[in-house]
């Protein structure tokens, strides 16, 4: 189901690395985001929880870095998280950072999450196969690298 190859050359390797991971990634996203429906989260929002909840009063920066996601979109994220009282954003370490906590209700959404997160990942990743899934994990990392260094993120 690949696009028409925007490359004149048949040399060129198919499919689309960028389109074939995003595609499994969107599949992803809706799978995790119903089944965290009563939860009363997204895929995203877990995720942003989840790294703040890492990197507790570190710099938002250190949290992006973490989710390789762009400054800007997170904030957008967290700035809805702390309007809906699930975040606090405060100042960093110096005026031009700000660092967020968890707030209780925040914890009640990843608490209520986690049954549904948890029997979701086990279901998966037991179907794909843990080594298989232990490998796949090293070879995206490994894939994201070489992309990085084929064209810097920032560039």
């Amino acid at each position: 189901m690949e696009q028409a190859s925007l490359s004149t050359s048949d040399d060129v390797p198919g499919p689309c690395t960028c389109t074939t991971v995003r595609r499994a990634a969107r599949v992803l996203a809706r799978v995790y985001s119903a089944v965290l429906q009563d939860a009363e989260l997204n895929a995203t929002q877990l995720a942003v929880l989840r790294a703040i909840q890492r990197h507790e009063g570190e710099p938002l920066s250190r949290v992006a870095e973490d989710l390789c996601m762009d400054r800007t979109s997170l904030y957008r994220a967290a700035a809805k998280m702390q309007q809906d009282g699930w975040i606090a954003i405060g100042p960093g370490p110096d005026a031009r950072t700000r660092t967020a906590k968890i707030k209780p209700k925040g914890d009640r959404r990843l608490r209520a999450a986690a049954p549904a997160w948890s029997k979701t990942q086990t279901a998966i990743v037991e179907q794909f196969g843990r080594r298989r899934w232990a490998e796949l994990v090293g070879e995206l990392q490994r894939l994201a690298g070489i992309a990085e260094g084929i064209a810097p993120v920032g560039e």
